[in-house]
């Protein structure tokens, strides 16, 4: 029998499956792809607390709705995403390795040489649906780094497990892990 976890988010519930992810860890399983709702009523409220800023980047691909939603009530007229792999149009892509809590597996991440361009002394804000261990994060502020940004905020919807006691991440609610048992 399927187990659940009830969230309550920017005014908002949902019932996240719990998934094993691991012999010793199951998450609650949080995917805003698709969820219109869950965007357009958490991204005012992230978008309240953060400070100003150039651009806004994710990764590829759940965080891309929400920077969509931030960047648009910020006036903000392009977003970046940290594509997973190099892609033939991309000009001199910027790369960095990362391993998730959700995909357990090496992953490039990539950042087109054009984008890279655009970063080089602006304020960036890093933004992604769920951050966990962080692994995502810093890969993504490497390659803001090596593009010679200047990451001013860390934002999500939720931070799960230690990244929910860490003050440098702006997110509205914490999503606990679940030890197998």
């Amino acid at each position: 029998m399927e187990q659940y976890y009830t969230l309550e988010v920017a005014g908002v519930t949902r019932q996240l499956p719990i998934m094993q992810v691991s012999d010793s860890l199951c998450i609650a399983s949080f995917v805003i792809l698709g969820d219109c709702e869950i965007v357009t009523r958490s991204a005012p409220l992230i978008e309240a607390k953060l400070p100003q800023v150039d651009y806004i980047i994710t990764a590829e691909a759940k965080g891309i709705p929400l920077v969509h939603e931030l960047c648009r009530l910020r006036n903000l007229p392009y977003y970046i995403v940290a594509r997973k792999s190099v892609k033939p149009y991309m000009s001199k892509p910027l790369t960095d390795e990362v391993v998730s809590i959700t995909t357990q597996k090496k992953q490039t991440l990539c950042l087109d040489g054009k984008d890279a361009l655009l970063l080089k002394g602006k304020r960036v804000a890093v933004v992604d649906d769920v951050i966990s261990t962080g692994e995502s994060l810093s890969a993504i502020e490497r390659l803001v780094e090596k593009a010679g940004g200047n990451i001013v905020a860390r934002a999500a919807i939720l931070a799960e497990g230690d990244a929910a006691r860490r003050d440098d991440i702006i997110f509205l609610k914490e999503l606990p892990l679940f030890p197998v048992e």
